[in-house]
Order: C-alpha cells, then sequence, then structure tokens
C-alpha cells in the first residue's frame, strides 16, 4: 500500500480584525498549536477610526490543514473576515525591502546596473555603500536579494506581505 505524501502549499490570508490587545497573539497561537509556520505577517491599522486592522499572513501546509486554520480564525470573536487571497481568484501581492550594499569600483555600478533593472531606488548612499527601496513580489525580492547577496550585501529589512483582491468588491 502506498502513501500519498500530503503536498504543501503557499497561501496568503487577509484578515479583518477589531484592533484590540492580544488579538495578534491568539492569531500566532493557532498556527503555534499546529505546528506550522508564519513565513510573512504584516499588521496595519486601515480605518480612520482606528476601530480595524487587516492582518496579511503568508503560510505553508496541506489544503486540509489551511482550511482548518481559517475555520479557527474565522470562529475568533475580534475577527470579522478571513479570505484566503489564494483561492479566492486573482489578487495582488506586494512587499517593500531595504537592502543595503557595499562596496566600489565595479561592484558599485554593478549595483546600481542590477537596481536599475530591477526598477530599485537608491534611497541612501554613502562613497562605499548604497540602500536600495524594492518593492514588488516576494519573488522578485529574493532575486534581487540574491543578486546582491554576490556584490556585497550588508543588511536586508523587509516588510512583509500585503495582498489585495483584484476587481471593485473589497475583500
Amino acid at each position: 500500500m502506498h502513501i500519498q505524501e500530503e503536498y504543501s502549499e503557499r497561501h496568503v490570508l487577509s484578515l479583518m480584525v477589531t484592533n484590540e490587545a492580544g488579538i495578534l497573539a491568539r492569531i500566532a497561537g493557532l498556527f503555534t498549536a499546529r505546528g506550522y509556520n508564519i513565513d510573512s505577517l504584516t499588521v496595519a491599522d486601515i480605518t480612520a477610526d482606528h476601530a480595524m486592522s487587516r492582518i496579511t499572513i503568508v503560510t505553508n501546509g496541506p489544503p486540509k490543514v489551511i482550511d482548518q486554520i481559517i475555520a479557527q480564525l474565522d470562529r475568533l470573536v475580534p475577527v470579522h473576515k478571513v479570505t484566503d487571497l489564494t483561492e479566492n481568484g486573482p489578487f495582488v501581492e506586494r512587499e517593500l525591502a531595504l537592502v543595503k550594499v557595499a562596496g566600489t569600483g565595479e561592484d558599485r555600478i554593478e549595483a546600481l546596473r542590477l537596481a536599475d533593472v530591477f526598477r530599485a531606488k537608491v534611497v541612501d548612499t554613502t562613497i562605499e555603500s548604497f540602500i536600495f527601496e524594492i518593492t514588488g513580489t516576494t519573488e522578485k525580492i529574493d532575486n534581487f536579494v540574491g543578486l546582491m547577496r554576490q556584490i556585497g550585501l550588508v543588511e536586508v529589512g523587509r516588510t512583509g506581505v500585503v495582498g489585495l483582491v483584484r476587481g471593485k468588491e473589497p475583500n
């Protein structure tokens, strides 16, 4: 008898929550209790009265586990809505990164050339280093960081993924 391994897929989850203390810990606890990692997590206040926040979580897991996590998130009192952007049709996702690269001479020229190709913007410069700002998909940022590693990567700061469903309807 052949046992089929459950495959893991990447999912981007968008949660609309009441902006209250402790909600993030409760949500993270659901993942921890099941032994699943949160690959990316962003939280931002989204209403003028500061009553609601959007939490965007990127995780990986078998479809059955993702469904269970969504169902359990949906049952938390301060959670108003959970949307699996990955399953909900076309969506736009972006991440921002600041990438510090040190180098002189040809390395400096190559860093600027690559930044131009990736549409990264120089936001700080010294004689020996640059800080680039880059936005795009996680894959685009991973590729940019990988290339900068070969030139003189010093440090990276990333915001995490944010995403919205395409079209006129809200998430």
